[in-house]
């Protein structure tokens, strides 16, 4: 009788344990089924703002880098490297651009507004010569010319992004002549 009942005991309590078990397989597949359906989740809403972001600035969020070339005022030409950060919230944008050759360095921050029509229009500043002035020009899309201005100081500036490529075309009157640039995501 006491073999019956400590085999009924050890059925019962493997039982008890097929029970418990049971539950922490549900209990791990259901977090398991969580966390896939999170990371699913997650990386469908990461990818919508670049594919369902609107406006004039549509696509040119995040960070780029690249290099081009410098054309400097004595007409000699230098590569350089650049990176840029584009911060966007809706009809507003703020760029950070930063470029160095071996002997050459700029450092571009801009505030730009989008206004009716295709217009834009903002400011922006150049830290490492202590220069700062306006921006005014048209585009959207991506695709944008604009003329920055201040005191002895103008430049025209075509910028154009399709998809994970931009590039940068700046002319300019002094300091330097020109910049050519490419960048990626």
């Amino acid at each position: 009788m006491g073999h019956q009942q400590a085999s009924r005991a050890a059925v019962a309590g493997k039982r008890r344990a097929n029970k418990v078990e049971a539950a922490f397989n549900i209990v791990t597949a259901a977090r398991r089924l969580l966390l896939a359906a999170a990371v699913l989740f997650g990386s469908a809403v990461s990818a919508l703002p670049a594919q369902a972001q609107s406006g004039p600035f549509a696509g040119m969020a995040g960070r780029w880098a690249g290099g081009g070339t410098v054309t400097l005022d004595d007409g000699s030409t230098e590569r350089i490297r650049c990176r840029a950060i584009y911060a966007v919230a809706g009809p507003e944008m703020k760029l950070t651009l930063t470029c160095a050759s071996d002997s050459y360095r700029f450092n571009l921050d801009a505030r730009v507004v989008a206004e009716a029509g295709g217009v834009v229009s903002g400011s922006w500043s150049e830290s490492s010569r202590n220069i700062s002035g306006t921006l005014q020009g048209r585009g959207g899309n991506g695709n944008f010319q604009v003329v920055a201005s201040t005191a002895g100081f103008n430049a025209s500036i075509a910028l154009a992004t399709r998809g994970a490529r931009q590039s940068i075309s700046m002319r300019a009157d002094s300091q330097f002549r020109a910049a050519n640039i490419a960048l990626s995501r």
